[in-house]
């Protein structure tokens, strides 16, 4: 297979005043390569300001961009999904409309894959925007969720890569409603095809991030569920050690007040067990009530999501559901 044809699918949410100084970044860095086709796509997850109306304008002057506009916000992972699914080239780079991913580094990416590297991962070593609070935060977070995780995710490596055509077909199998994509490249990625790039995260252009505290939380919540079950076995081995704990307690009362012969009060004893056995229990059954729930969600079968895909030649509805169809 020839390597000459690239598709760039750009994630976009509320990202009015950057999707056209990324588009003039874009279009440098693509003439410094050796590629002879490509396609900008910006996906627009449902913005509620004018990024598409900014996309639509730069798709007027270039046929090279294409829209994919989603009915909704649907999430990042969901957005980027359906770049993936109308992207059309040999290879596909995934990044975010912030110039937080800088597009310069686009054209080591294509040197290397070119070389032979079927997978090109970005390793972000520091983030000028955020603080060391949240860079802190970051780092925790990864090590709990290879801790728990059955599916080893490599720390600090962002949604800014390029993958193979043969590992993005291969990606449009999955159907999961909450979705992870650095987790199912990692359950798929051969180790001796990947390459990975160092950057340095400069400043947003413009806006605000849209990662907020409540978002991140839930983030880290499903990458954990997603790909283990870990969580459940500690459940267990957590009801183990309380039973343990609660039957040693029941032999040192029953030890004070047949053989040491000094009863005590025993109201606050009780009251603290009980507690302690409540909260246990609550913890047990919002772990498995997590994942339940994300049973529930799978089973229903619903498509990923809704969408119009607009070309420089026309507007298509489609519905994406396991695979595109008209609707």
């Amino acid at each position: 297979m020839s390597k000459d044809s690239i598709s760039i699918v750009v994630s976009a949410y509320n990202e009015e005043g950057n999707v056209e100084a990324l588009y003039k970044e874009l279009k440098k860095v693509l003439k410094e390569t050796n590629v002879k086709d490509y396609e900008i796509i910006y996906v627009d997850d449902g913005s509620s300001d004018k990024t598409h109306a900014k996309c639509q304008a730069l798709q007027k002057k270039d046929k090279h961009v294409k829209i994919v506009h989603l009915k909704r916000n649907f999430g990042h992972e969901i957005a980027m999904t359906a770049g993936m699914d109308y992207a059309l080239s040999e290879a596909v780079i995934f990044m975010d409309a912030d110039l937080q991913h800088p597009p310069l580094y686009i054209k080591q990416m294509v040197e290397a894959w070119q070389e032979g590297y079927e997978i090109v991962l970005t390793r972000r070593v520091d983030n000028v925007d955020t603080s060391a609070f949240y860079k802190f935060c970051a780092k925790s977070f990864y090590k709990i969720l290879n801790l728990l995780s059955d599916t080893k995710i490599p720390e600090k490596t962002p949604d800014f890569r390029l993958i193979d055509r043969k590992y993005i077909d291969f990606l449009k199998n999955f159907n999961e409603q909450d979705r992870l994509f650095r987790g199912l490249l990692s359950w798929i990625m051969p180790n001796d095809k990947v390459k990975v790039l160092d950057f340095v995260a400069p400043q947003r252009h413009a806006g605000e991030s849209k990662y907020n505290f409540r978002k991140s939380l839930q983030l880290a919540i499903n990458s954990i569920i997603q790909f283990s079950v870990k969580p459940l076995r500690f459940s267990t081995y957590l009801g183990i050690v309380t039973a343990f704990v609660a039957g040693l307690l029941g032999l040192y009362v029953i030890g004070e007040h047949f053989i040491l012969h000094k009863p005590t009060p025993g109201y606050a004893t009780i009251m603290v067990t009980m507690i302690f056995l409540g909260a246990v229990q609550l913890i047990v059954l919002g772990i498995i009530g997590e994942y339940i729930g994300k049973i529930h969600m799978e089973v229903k079968k619903r498509p990923l999501y809704m969408a119009d895909y607009e070309t420089q030649e026309e507007v298509k509805k489609v519905v994406r559901n396991g695979s595109e169809k008209d609707i």
